[in-house]
């Protein structure tokens, strides 16, 4: 049957786009069904400031009048801005195990980046690195924790069948939060601790946005330059607080002080995916209920850190400031065993990252899923090769 794909309009047509993903992980058992209320926002232009300086396609796939798959793009401007490379992104690709649905779905997506001058597609990206990024190649067994993708096992050698190479691999590490420390880790604490000029401060829910902003500019000047790094701007500021109001928290969320001035942060968040897996994406009639109850009353007994980091002078004075972050590991850790959660997911981290990766494993982290970023190019000669020269 001939394979129908169909162009759905941010903000308006996203019904399609939203439901096929419930096509193509009909039978896994470790997709966690995102809240579609959710979901939704992330696809409205007037709810999400990413698009103030992005343009955004999404794609469906039908064969036979069946949903069989979906792809989105996205020319993220600040992307282009900051690393002025000519990169668009792909995301959302998720298909039934059929080559013909992948290429067409692929295909359509280049062709809509070629028109914007797009000359390389990375991906996935839902739709930037800050969201949902990578192909998942390992770890099929266990649900994703929250903002992180799930993948069918069969898309990573669709995806390369249509030209794609790898560009980076993403690490998420399980850490069992109940498992001792050993010496050498928790001595690091134990000194960082001790300094009088540190302060391990919990983030301050009632001056949210404010915290949001500090983070932030902590992030800004340590991922700088890094793969996937754009700079955040202040619309997005206000929804990631907005948005981390409702589930932060704040017990397991702080600021590293050093007199008085933020030097380091460490931010996890209860793994919303635990409280909504069987939800089956909505709230409605009971879902709110039981989303309150699980979240505010039980919570999750599972986290994910997201974001730990040091400003650069202190991890220049390596004499003092040295363990700093070994240090926040070991206070996440005690801050989580306490208020009941078992265990956590660390990440993601880059694969060449290797001090990060070493520190991590020396804790007692593994690695329990993989996440491949995939790359291809689209000049001239690539467009030739595919058939798709003068689109």
């Amino acid at each position: 049957m001939a394979i129908e794909i169909q162009q759905c309009e941010p903000g308006k047509s996203v019904a399609d786009f939203v439901r096929a993903g419930f096509e193509v992980f009909r039978h896994d058992p470790a997709w966690v069904p995102p809240l579609s209320v959710v979901f939704k926002e992330k696809l409205t232009p007037s709810r999400d400031p990413f698009y103030e300086h992005a343009e955004v396609a999404l794609f469906t796939a039908r064969r036979g009048g069946r949903l069989v798959g979906r792809v989105s793009a996205s020319v993220d401007h600040a992307w282009l801005d900051y690393w002025k490379d000519a990169t668009g992104h792909f995301g959302y690709f998720d298909t039934v195990n059929d080559a013909d649905v992948a290429h067409a779905l692929l295909e359509r997506a280049e062709r809509w980046l070629r028109a914007r001058g797009i000359t390389r597609v990375s991906g996935p990206m839902s739709f930037s690195a800050s969201q949902e990024v990578g192909l998942l190649v390992d770890g099929f067994d266990s649900p994703p924790s929250v903002d992180m993708p799930h993948s069918r096992r069969h898309q990573a050698a669709l995806v390369e069948g249509c030209g794609y190479v790898k560009e980076k691999d993403l690490f998420a590490w399980h850490y069992d939060i109940q498992r001792p420390f050993n010496a050498r880790t928790l001595k690091a604490w134990e000194t960082i601790t001790a300094l009088p000029e540190v302060k391990l401060r919990t983030v301050e829910r009632k001056h949210l946005r404010q915290e949001i902003a500090t983070i932030m500019a902590i992030y800004n000047e340590t991922w700088a330059g890094k793969w996937g790094y754009v700079p955040i701007t202040a619309p997005e500021l206000d929804k990631m607080a907005k948005d981390l109001s409702i589930v932060i928290d704040p017990d397991i969320a702080f600021i590293a002080d050093v007199h008085g001035e933020p030097a380091g942060m460490c931010i996890s968040v209860p793994n919303l995916n635990e409280a909504i897996a069987d939800l089956n994406g909505s709230l409605l009639p009971m879902g709110w209920a039981k989303l309150l109850w699980r979240v505010k009353v039980a919570h999750p007994v599972t986290m994910r850190l997201i974001l730990l980091g040091v400003r650069e002078r202190y991890r220049r004075n390596v004499k003092r400031y040295g363990a700093l972050s070994t240090a926040m590991y070991v206070e996440c850790a005690k801050r989580s065993l306490a208020k009941g959660y078992r265990s956590a997911e660390l990440g993601w981290t880059r694969e060449d990252d290797a001090p990060i990766n070493l520190g991590i494993r020396s804790m007692g982290g593994r690695v329990y899923k993989t996440y491949r970023v995939y790359e291809k190019m689209l000049g001239p000669r690539a467009a030739a090769a595919t058939g798709a020269a003068g689109e």
